[in-house]
C-alpha cells in the first residue's frame, strides 16, 4: 500500500492513510479557547472555584451536542463530502475541506458521550457539573497574588529574585534538611508564584506544593486524591483532557505515530489483535478502525484488548464497558467486525493468559505514555518493567508502539530529579501559554488535574509510591533490545504529516528524528518520544 497525501486520489483508491491523519484546519479554533475568564482559583488545589461551572466555548464543545455514537452524525461527518462530490484530481472540494471534516470527526470522538451527565447553559453550551474538590493545600501561596495587580506582582518577583533560583534554593535546603531555611524560602517563594501568572509562576506553585508535600510526607495522599477521587467527576476530567488534547499536540503526536506504525505493519493482515496497555477512552483507535473499514481489499477482523487499571474508570466516568460500547458502535456503523475484551488490571499484573493471543492474528501492542508507571529494578528486585517487555516479546507481536515522556526521573536522586522536572515542565507550561490565556479557568483545571499531580508525585514521593518514573529514549531502547526487540522503522509519511500538524500550533515546536525514534519538543527541550518495535 503506497502512502500518499490526503487529497488528489480517486474514490476507489482511498487507502488507510486517508483517514488516519486529520489536520487542524486553522488557528481559528484556538481563538475561542483564548476567551477572557474571571474568578481564577486561589490556590493550586483550591476548593473555592469549584462552585463555578465553566462553559466549553471552543469548537469541539459545540460538537458535543451531537453524540459521537449517533449513526447519522458519523455518516454525515465521514461520508457527506465523498457522496456529494466525486473525489479526484479535479474535485471541487479541496483537500483542506476534507481535512476539516476529518478533524471534526476526531473532535467529536474526543467529546463526552451523550449518556454522560451534563447540563445545558442558557446559551446551549454543554457544561459539566463540577463537584467540590477535597484537596486544598497551601492556599496562601496564591490568595495574596490573586488580589494584587500585575504591577505589584512584578515588584514582588523583582524583590524575591528569579523564581527558578528560589525553587532550586528551596529544594537544596530540603535535601540538606535545613528546615528553618526551607520554611523561610517557601514563604518567600510563595508570594512570587501564581497559578494564573506566567508559566514559571504557575509551574512554581505546583513545584512548591510538591516540596511542601515532600517535607510533610503527604505527596502520595495528594497524588492518590487527584488521581483516584471521584471528584472531579468523569465528565469534568474528560473535558480537561480534551482541552489538553486540543491546545497542545502531545497526545495527537502519540496517537498519530502509533496508529501509523500499526497501520503500516498490519496493512495486509485479515485478522488483527490490538492490545492497548492503557485504553483510557479508547479514542485513539477510532480513526484507525475507520481507516481499516475503508480498506480497498476489505475490512479485517479486529480484536481489541483494552487494559486499564480499575482506578481509571473515574476518568472515564464508567468502567471499560463504556469503551466496549463505543467500539461496538463503530463496528456497526462502519461495517467492520470488532471484538472488545476488557482487562481491568494494573499493567504489571497482566499475564499471557489474560491477553488470549490466537494463532493467525497479527498482534499489535501499544504502550501509550504508560510503561513508565511499571516499576523497574530500582523499586522491585523482580524488575516488573523488563519482565513485562519479555512477556510481550514472547507473544511474537507484529509491532509494538511506545510513546513516552522524554525525561530522566526514574532513578535520579531527589535534587537532580527536581532540576530535571523543573526544566521539563517549564517547557510544557510555556507551550500551553501560547494557546490559552493565563486566567482561563479551563487552563487552570487542565494544569491542575492533568499535570500537577504528576509533578507532586515526582518531587514528593519515593520508592513504590513514586509511580511517575520517566526514562529517556536511550534507556528505553536499551530495555527493548535486552528483551529481544528490534526497531521497526517509522514512516516518513507520518513524519511529514506531524510536521504539518505542528505548524498549526506554534513554530516553537520541534520534531527530531533520532536513533529510529521521533522526538517532539518545545524549543530546545525534547518532551515526547515515539518509537516502534518488533
Amino acid at each position: 500500500m503506497e502512502l500518499r497525501q490526503l487529497s488528489g486520489c480517486d474514490a476507489a483508491d482511498l487507502d488507510i492513510n486517508y483517514y488516519l491523519y486529520p489536520h487542524i484546519p486553522s488557528s481559528v479554533k484556538f481563538e475561542s479557547v483564548k476567551s477572557d475568564s474571571t474568578n481564577s482559583p486561589s490556590s493550586p488545589f483550591s476548593a473555592h472555584r469549584d462552585s463555578d461551572n465553566f462553559e466549553q466555548q471552543s469548537s469541539w464543545g459545540n460538537l458535543s451536542n451531537s453524540s459521537p455514537l449517533d449513526h447519522n452524525y458519523y455518516i454525515q461527518q465521514l461520508s457527506s463530502p465523498l457522496d456529494q462530490h466525486p473525489v479526484g484530481v479535479h474535485n471541487a472540494i479541496s483537500g483542506q475541506s476534507i481535512k476539516h471534516r476529518l478533524w471534526e470527526l476526531e473532535s467529536a470522538l474526543m467529546a463526552p458521550d451523550e449518556e454522560d451527565e451534563v447540563s445545558q447553559s442558557p446559551q446551549g453550551s454543554t457544561t459539566p457539573q463540577r463537584q467540590p474538590s477535597h484537596v486544598s493545600r497551601i492556599a496562601h501561596l496564591d490568595e495574596t497574588s490573586q488580589s494584587e495587580n500585575s504591577h505589584q506582582r512584578m515588584e514582588d518577583m523583582q524583590s524575591h529574585g528569579n523564581i527558578k533560583d528560589l525553587l532550586v534554593a528551596c529544594a537544596n535546603a530540603l535535601s540538606e534538611n535545613r528546615i528553618d531555611e526551607f520554611d523561610e524560602l517557601v514563604e518567600k517563594t510563595g508570594s512570587a508564584v501564581s497559578i494564573s501568572g506566567e508559566p514559571i509562576q504557575r509551574l512554581g506553585a505546583y513545584m512548591l506544593e510538591g516540596l511542601i508535600a515532600r517535607k510533610e510526607d503527604s505527596g502520595n495522599n495528594i497524588y492518590r486524591t487527584l488521581r483516584c477521587n471521584k471528584e472531579p467527576a468523569g465528565n469534568d476530567l474528560l473535558s480537561y483532557m480534551h482541552i489538553l488534547y486540543e491546545i497542545c499536540p502531545y497526545l495527537k503526536f502519540g496517537y498519530m505515530a502509533a496508529n501509523g506504525a500499526i497501520a503500516e505493519a498490519c496493512k495486509n493482515e485479515d485478522y488483527i489483535h490490538i492490545v492497548d496497555f492503557q485504553i483510557a477512552q479508547g479514542t485513539q483507535w477510532m480513526t484507525l478502525l475507520q481507516a481499516l473499514a475503508a480498506r480497498p481489499r476489505g475490512a479485517p477482523h479486529v480484536r481489541i484488548t483494552g487494559i486499564d487499571d480499575p482506578v481509571s474508570q473515574y476518568a472515564r466516568g464508567d468502567g471499560l464497558v463504556a469503551v466496549g460500547r463505543r467500539v461496538a458502535a463503530i463496528s456497526e456503523k462502519f461495517n467492520i467486525p470488532i471484538e472488545f475484551h476488557p482487562v481491568p488490571v494494573f499493567a504489571p499484573k497482566v499475564t499471557r493468559e489474560m491477553l488470549d493471543v490466537r494463532a493467525g492474528e497479527a498482534l499489535a501492542i501499544n504502550f501509550p505514555l504508560q510503561l513508565h508507571h511499571t516499576p523497574d529494578e530500582s523499586v522491585d528486585v523482580n524488575n516488573p518493567r523488563d519482565g513485562l517487555l519479555r512477556m510481550v516479546k514472547s507473544l511474537s507481536p507484529k509491532v509494538v508502539t511506545l510513546v513516552e515522556q522524554e525525561s530522566n526521573t526514574n532513578t535520579a536522586p531527589f535534587l537532580p530529579r527536581f532540576l530535571e522536572a523543573l526544566d521539563y515542565y517549564s517547557a510544557m507550561f510555556e507551550s500551553i501559554d501560547v494557546t490559552m490565556q493565563r486566567d482561563r479557568k479551563e487552563r487552570i483545571s487542565v494544569e491542575q488535574h492533568c499535570l500537577a499531580r504528576d509533578i507532586v508525585n515526582i518531587i514528593a514521593c519515593e520508592g513504590g509510591e513514586r509511580v511517575e518514573r520517566h526514562e529517556l529514549f536511550g534507556k528505553w531502547k536499551l530495555r527493548f533490545r535486552m528483551a529481544g526487540f528490534e526497531q521497526y522503522p517509522l514512516s516518513s509519511y507520518v513524519n511529514s504529516v506531524i510536521r504539518g500538524l505542528l505548524r498549526c500550533y506554534s513554530e516553537n515546536y520541534t520534531l527530531l528524528e533520532k536513533d529510529g525514534a521521533m522526538l517532539l519538543g518545545w524549543k530546545h527541550r525534547n518532551l515526547i518520544s515515539a518509537s516502534a518495535w518488533h
